[in-house]
């Protein structure tokens, strides 16, 4: 019934969204509610790391700084692109320690003018370590306490400064993963990671070098290594556990659905249909060898098919309004996949031991929804009070043994005014084990039933100095692995991260 609910809300918010009258003030942009607020004299000017405004804004005079970035300690997303026809808005939109964004300027600041010189030539850099340590009082094989942690470095051209090519931005972005996993290392058995910047090898990747062309007033190109995740079924990476973070997809089908950090070689195209309203496709190849650590640009060979995601959005909220998102989407890939339960011969696989049915094509759908409920805004992003989320995904029954994932949640600003960028983050979600997969555990002796994961978290964020950003939490697993038996988790998590 909820997911019901959830689908037909978002569509409904898109659909209004076409046939109402033209608002110019509306704008095409990713929300993200749950960023903490700029500092009050945060100038309304366009960040750094817009995508389609200047990276810095010209100086008024020799003393003059460029970098509107350096004046906020939280920086615009690097993988969420902007449209002409909406202006992308101006207040900061992502934490230092969102692992899945742009690092903002932080303890070196403008040294010596180094900022200030390079983006007057249009090019914006970023640098951060994000960490993420996690100590489980209860529940696994045993305690232990781990920290592991992502260090990133960009770089972001806008082509029309240097060049003189106009609309266009080229980005690249280096990432480095470290440490260990409480979810391996005390044995939790949980379907979703309880330290989300862990996985995906810890190892150097690049995992962004592409360019993006404005063409004309409401079309956007986007080519070059990036993953769906930047682009479709974008969320924020604000919570510590998995199930919060990113891009659903991802978390349900990563073997071709491949979030941050991996780059896929793809691209993708993005019309303003009208002020506030959006039609994407995308298409991204997949490749099972994007998921091992011996190469550090990209493969040119083994892929296996293509990921084909679309999505339909709108946003709407600016100067006074309540901000909200509302999104629906879904995907289709050329690639097999190996079916649950059935061998070649449509028998149980745990009976026969035999090869997989194969499957042509895997499939899926999602509906995300961001909504500002209290408080005030600014450039169409939340500045304080309550504002509510819901996604949900589903993949293919057929092929894909985590097969929906529902999660929702809230944030609120300023709960203790005196922090600077204080946030309050709770949230619920349930990872589902299809039920076919379930159905091969009653074929097996001594196995334990596999059914769904139910995870909560509550954190609260401050950032006591404009390059740190220090956010505890506290996560509860209930039924970890899916497993009814298992004895449920309790994680005490610290999340943070300093800017360079």
């Amino acid at each position: 019934m909820m997911v019901r609910t959830l689908y037909a809300t978002a569509a409904a918010g898109v659909l209004a969204a076409l046939l109402a009258p033209t608002d110019a003030s509306a704008q095409d942009q990713q929300v993200d509610i749950g960023a903490p607020a700029p500092p009050p004299t945060a100038p309304a000017t366009p960040t750094a790391n817009d995508t389609k405004k200047p990276a810095t804004k010209p100086a008024a005079g020799p003393e003059a700084p460029t970098s509107t970035a350096a004046a906020s300690p939280i920086a615009s997303k690097r993988h969420v692109p902007s449209h002409a026809l909406h202006p992308r808005d101006t207040s900061p939109d992502s934490q230092i320690s969102d692992t899945q964004s742009a690092a903002p300027p932080g303890l070196f600041g403008d040294w010596r003018n180094s900022r200030t010189w390079l983006g007057a030539r249009g090019v914006d850099v970023s640098a951060r370590y994000a960490s993420e340590t996690a100590y489980n009082p209860t529940g696994g094989r045993h305690q232990a306490i781990t920290e592991t942690g992502q260090f990133d470095v960009g770089a972001k051209i806008d082509t029309g400064k240097l060049i003189g090519l106009e609309g266009g931005t080229l980005q690249a972005t280096l990432t480095w993963r470290r440490g260990d996993n409480l979810s391996d290392v005390a044995g939790l058995n949980t379907l979703q990671q309880v330290q989300e910047v862990y996985g995906r090898g810890q190892t150097v990747r690049v995992t962004e070098l592409w360019y993006e062309q404005k063409i004309g007033d409401s079309v956007e190109l986007k080519l070059g290594r990036t993953n769906p995740g930047s682009d479709f079924a974008v969320f924020s990476c604000h919570f510590e556990n998995l199930t919060f973070c990113g891009a659903q997809p991802g978390n349900l089908v990563g073997d071709y659905w491949q979030n941050w950090p991996v780059g896929q070689w793809g691209g993708r195209l993005h019309v303003d249909v009208r002020p506030g309203v959006y039609l994407q496709l995308g298409a991204y190849e997949v490749n099972p060898l994007n998921l091992k650590n011996n190469f550090f640009v990209a493969r040119f060979h083994g892929a296996t098919g293509a990921l084909i995601p679309f999505e339909a959005g709108w946003t709407h909220g600016g100067d006074g309004g309540h901000v909200g998102s509302y999104k629906v989407g879904g995907w289709y890939t050329t690639s097999n996949g190996n079916d649950v339960y059935l061998d070649i011969n449509r028998r149980p696989i745990v009976v026969t031991g035999l090869a997989p049915l194969e499957h042509s094509g895997r499939y899926g759908g999602y509906v995300s929804i961001q909504q500002q409920i209290t408080g005030k805004s600014k450039d169409g992003k939340s500045l304080d009070g309550l504002g509510v989320f819901a996604n949900f995904t589903q993949t293919d029954r057929a092929t894909a043994v985590t097969d929906n994932q529902a999660v929702v949640g809230v944030f609120y600003k300023g709960l203790a005014t005196w922090l600077p960028g204080d946030v309050l983050g709770v949230a619920f979600g349930r990872t589902n084990v299809n039920g076919r997969a379930a159905d091969a555990d009653r074929l097996l002796p001594n196995t334990p039933l596999r059914d769904a994961e139910y995870a909560a978290e509550v954190y609260y964020s401050v950032t006591p100095l404009p390059w740190l950003e220090l956010q505890p939490n506290v996560q509860w697993i209930h039924h970890p692995g899916g497993v009814r038996s298992a004895d449920e988790v309790v994680v005490l998590g610290l999340k943070g991260a300093i800017t360079l």
